[in-house]
């Protein structure tokens, strides 16, 4: 809530990466929202969250829809990055910020069809056979399908596009200095990405790669509920604190870091006040 208040009173929502920011914190709230909503089912009836119910299906696919949108949304800031990088210098290409709001769209629908398909019947409400024993009333086919090729596009987009911003800039910083021109700004721009790049590997693999090994899991186990209890839950419950912790670092890696945040609510507080002042007199 608070990238999205200070994204939309300052004038940097007008560029086309922070429209992709600005959407990026919608879709980690929608996925906080979510996680609180199945919380508090599993705090009052914890059965249903275990044995599976029909109360379950549109918390689930909630959920589903924020984490793959939240997905979509960072492959994009990659792919804007890496366009930015390396097409300006040579064309007079630029991403537009009609180019981001069309991402924008594009990658909420894609996440609503994909998410809400148990909702349309792609769910094992009615038979025993196939359903998963983690996410009950979720089939094991469909989490495989959701979840493999998303964590394929999660993975090696951002790595691909990461690792070319760094070559890039490396290659540049190299020419730079065999023309005896100053290289400080390539350097820090490049140790500035690859750090970057560092943190999203981390808290992506820190944050998704239990929730994939789950569906695996949950693909090869053919033991009931029952004899699972409690150890493999608390495991569940584990992966869904990881991907809420990945909510948090996303404003943190991207958006906020820290200072600029107070720099931002600083102004903010200052315009306030200007204003008053201008109101009184």
């Amino acid at each position: 809530c608070t990238v999205i208040f200070t994204r939309l009173a300052t004038k940097d929502l007008h560029k086309p990466i922070s429209v992709l920011f600005c959407n990026l914190a919608v879709s980690d709230l929608f996925t906080s929202f979510s996680g609180f909503w199945i919380s508090m089912l599993f705090i009052t009836n914890p059965d249903i969250t275990i044995f599976g119910s029909k109360d379950m299906l549109a918390p689930y696919a909630l959920y589903t829809t924020s984490i793959l949108s939240t997905i979509y949304n960072l492959v994009s800031i990659g792919v804007e990055r890496y366009l930015a990088v390396a097409k300006s210098m040579r064309t007079r290409f630029r991403v537009a910020r009609n180019h981001s709001i069309a991402v924008v769209f594009i990658n909420w629908v894609l996440a609503f069809f994909l998410g809400c398909l148990p909702l349309m019947g792609w769910n094992c409400l009615h038979r025993e056979e196939n359903v998963s024993v983690l996410y009950s009333p979720f089939c094991v086919s469909y989490l495989i399908f959701i979840a493999i090729p998303n964590v394929v596009v999660a993975v090696i987009i951002p790595l691909f596009t990461y690792l070319r911003i760094i070559i890039i800039l490396r290659r540049r910083k190299l020419r730079m200095k065999a023309c005896g021109q100053a290289t400080g700004t390539y350097k820090s721009a490049e140790t500035q990405v690859a750090r970057t790049s560092i943190f999203i590997w981390l808290l992506a693999l820190i944050s998704y790669a239990p929730f994939f090994a789950g569906v695996i899991f949950d693909a090869t186990n053919h033991r009931c509920h029952v004899d699972l209890y409690p150890g493999v839950y608390i495991f569940r419950n584990c992966t869904a604190m990881l991907i809420t912790i990945n909510c948090l670092g996303n404003p943190l890696i991207y958006t906020l870091k820290l200072k600029t945040l107070g720099a931002k609510l600083k102004a903010l507080k200052c315009l306030s006040t200007n204003r008053v002042r201008a109101c009184a007199i």
